[in-house]
């Protein structure tokens, strides 16, 4: 990706919460210099990734494959001691080309997928086999704002605002902006989220986006930090 790209899909981010009230931490907002003059008190931010996180996954297209993520809160799979004993995030995706996140589970993470504003989130479910792949035969149970429901293997669901679905281990699902009704505010609560060895993507990817520097960056990403 380039940083242009990216400084860009942090603008509009920025503006589509606003429009939504919702406010991110103030880190979120930090200027590389004030990155730099705080750096000797965001060990956490840094260690639990908290912050901006661009990804086209390796795509090159990320208006249809990547997506805007901000974590606001974690913890540490290592060190239970550090952040919090779960983790919030927030997710945009844009609508025009229905940005998605590609179809992956986890290992360890369960994880709440909400609606928080704007369109309407689709998702499509399957289960995995005995060996961690992908089930394309068995129906898919899944929790939806407290309330169980069965779909078939493969099937896509609506998320409307302000509902959720919840994703166990093991559970393969793609996700995206439905098109035409408007781009995606989505929330993700989940237990603690380590990115670097918690998901298992059915295509090759890239979880960190290489960056060419066309441009200064607006805001460093989660995986920048050690640059500061």
């Amino acid at each position: 990706m380039k940083r242009s790209e990216i400084n860009e899909a942090i603008r509009f981010s920025k503006g589509l919460l606003e429009k939504n009230n919702f406010r991110l931490p103030p880190f979120a907002y930090w200027t590389i210099d004030e990155w730099k003059k705080h750096k000797d008190k965001i060990g956490t931010i840094s260690r639990v990734m908290l912050g901006w996180d661009i990804t086209d996954f390796g795509s090159e297209k990320f208006e249809e494959v990547g997506a805007v993520l901000f974590t606001i809160r974690n913890g540490d799979v290592y060190q239970k001691s550090t952040g919090t004993p779960y983790a919030e995030k927030v997710i945009i995706l844009r609508q025009e080309k229905e940005q998605k996140i590609p179809m992956h589970c986890h290992r360890a993470k369960t994880e709440d997928i909400i609606n928080r504003g704007g369109g309407v989130l689709s998702i499509q479910l399957y289960g995995s086999d005995k060996q961690g792949n992908i089930d394309n035969n068995e129906d898919v149970e899944v929790f939806m704002d407290g309330i169980q429901y069965c779909f078939r293997a493969g099937e896509t669901v609506e998320i409307q605002h302000g509902c959720s679905i919840t994703l166990t281990p093991g559970l393969y699902h793609a996700f995206w902006a439905k098109k035409g009704a408007g781009d995606l505010v989505v929330g993700e609560v989940s237990s603690i989220n380590d990115d670097n060895t918690d998901n298992v993507f059915t295509e090759p990817t890239e979880r960190f986006s290489a960056i060419e520097e066309d441009e200064h960056p607006l805001h460093p990403l989660v995986n920048e930090y050690g640059k500061l």
